[in-house]
């Protein structure tokens, strides 16, 4: 961007000068300005994220060849000047061009050096037009006869007078422009790696969460912190006989059927607004009404399961006629209250436990005795619909079942 913006600069520059001079000598400063755009490209070619020192080189080249412009007489001029008198023209500004374009490489040490190399630079360029420039007396001594009555007067009139003073201002101004620039882009960085890293942290709990849920918890202060109970939809997701799949298959295989089978049951988990709670192995947890509880939690997790059955059916059908043997996968929902909270010392986790955890991790497990695909507890469907839930038709209800390890009997819907 700083390259690209200096090009344009000097584009505009090189159209700028022969409507103020359109004269031949005019391209002599064309060809510096052709030499300038190269050096653009040069630092284009040799940059490097941190400190290069190839860089700093072509960054002090680069100056000084501007003060070299601003500085030599023109070679082309057929009148004899005094080489102080280039000064009045004002070309320092142009320095400026070079010092805005260089934030847009957004590093306060290259700004700073900007600074800091112009301001020594210009005063070699004056100290070496003092001692060694062309100077003209004549013109000194008519500014003498005519201007002589003020000292004032004749200093700033003298055309083989540098004007020091002048120089030193311009050096000043320029150290402070180009300093508060460095000050300015440094805030700049912190706040883009202080945005990256919030990026970031948002990227991790979008592998956890839902969006909805994620701007919720970017948008509120420590959200989780905060130990409570909820009713939550909680749906557990395994593969029946993954361990027998595994056997005899190579490890890319079996990682490789993991992942998709992984990836299709989390894109639904977000997809329906719930959370990836965590993976077990060859299934999943997932709950959806946490951390903030919503208006269709149990709706949303019908929805999910039935999206994953189907995704599931679909990919098995590739398999099959791919001649690989089809996925068998088993889903357990149920709807209650639960814990919600951070666990750990150091390193938390926000934690979802309670008796509805092993309910629903009951219900997936039966599916096996009852030779069904999901085991939906009555309490998730009677929430489901009082929320408007589409979805519900081919369950069939069993009443009286007993689940291991839960005291009394519960009313299940199968599929």
């Amino acid at each position: 961007m700083a390259v690209r913006a200096r090009w344009i600069a000097l584009a505009v520059v090189a159209v700028m000068l022969p409507f103020l001079n359109f004269s031949w000598e005019m391209l002599w400063y064309e060809a510096l300005l052709a030499a300038m755009a190269a050096m653009g490209w040069l630092q284009r070619q040799v940059g490097r994220v941190g400190r290069s020192l190839p860089e700093l080189a072509v960054l002090f080249a680069d100056l000084a060849l501007m003060t070299f412009i601003v500085v030599y007489p023109n070679p082309l001029q057929d009148s004899v000047w005094p080489a102080p008198l280039y000064y009045s023209f004002g070309n320092f500004q142009y320095f400026f061009i070079i010092l805005a374009a260089g934030t847009l490489a957004y590093s306060w040490r290259t700004i700073a050096a900007m600074g800091t190399w112009t301001a020594v630079l210009w005063t070699l360029g004056a100290v070496w037009m003092a001692g060694w420039g062309r100077a003209v007396p004549e013109l000194s001594e008519a500014a003498q006869v005519a201007f002589g009555h003020d000292p004032d007067l004749l200093a700033l009139l003298d055309p083989n007078r540098i004007k020091a003073d002048i120089r030193l201002q311009e050096i000043v101004i320029f150290m402070i422009v180009a300093y508060v620039l460095a000050f300015s882009i440094r805030r700049l960085q912190r706040l883009v790696l202080s945005n990256a890293a919030l990026e970031r942290e948002r990227s991790n709990l979008s592998r956890y969460f839902s969006p909805r849920v994620v701007e919720e918890l970017s948008r509120n202060d420590e959200p989780l912190k905060e130990i409570r109970e909820s009713e939550v939809a909680v749906l557990f997701v395994d593969i029946e006989g993954f361990t027998g799949f595994a056997a005899g298959r190579s490890p890319q295989e079996v990682i490789g059927t993991l992942r998709r089978f992984h990836g299709m049951m989390e894109a639904q988990v977000f997809g329906h607004g719930g959370t990836l709670d965590k993976f077990l192995g060859d299934g999943l947890m997932a709950t959806f009404g946490t951390p903030v509880a919503g208006e269709r939690d149990a709706a949303n997790a019908m929805a999910a399961m039935r999206a994953m059955m189907a995704d599931v059916a679909a990919w098995n059908l590739t398999r099959e006629a791919e001649g690989q043997e089809p996925v068998r996968a088993r889903f357990g929902l149920h709807f209650g209250p639960v814990v919600l909270g951070d666990i750990g010392a150091t390193q938390l986790e926000f934690a979802v436990i309670g008796h509805s955890v092993n309910v629903a991790s009951r219900l997936e497990a039966m599916t096996r005795d009852l030779g069904v695909t999901a085991v939906v507890s009555d309490a998730l469907r009677e929430a489901a619909l009082a929320e408007g839930a589409d979805g519900l038709d081919g369950l069939v209800r069993r009443e009286g079942q007993r689940i291991r390890g839960i005291d009394g009997e519960m009313t299940l819907w199968t599929l």
